[in-house]
């Protein structure tokens, strides 16, 4: 295991459980674009339990490599549903912000699988 893999891996789990954490505390510059984007409120909830999982996913992964690469690679795949999502409701400015968040979790996953 890296140093480049544990900072991304654990910036990556900071990043998620950020943002899960703003979705749980309904924080407004979050929950807002949700609501714009025609998200339902009753998934808020989950979709923060899930990126709440994928922190603590790969963070676990330092213990259980298997683990951190299956909760990275869900991560990427929520924040590629999340690019999507912004992409059909058509707030173009704001596609950079899933793509920023699922950076760090593509980065754990490629070295991850490297080492």
């Amino acid at each position: 295991m890296s140093v480049a893999h544990v900072i991304v891996t654990v910036l990556g789990a900071l990043m998620a459980g950020f943002s899960a954490g703003s979705v749980f505390f309904k924080v407004e510059y979050v929950v807002g674009p949700l609501a714009e984007y025609g998200v339902p409120r009753a998934w808020w909830t989950w979709l923060g339990v899930a990126k709440a999982a994928g922190a603590v996913g790969l963070l676990a992964g330092f213990a259980v490599p298997v683990i951190g690469e299956l909760a990275a690679l869900g991560l990427v795949l929520y924040f590629a549903g999340a690019v999507i999502t912004v992409l059909r409701a058509r707030a173009y400015g704001h596609v950079a912000f899933p793509i920023i968040y699922a950076a760090p979790a593509a980065a754990a996953l490629v070295l991850g699988l490297a080492a």
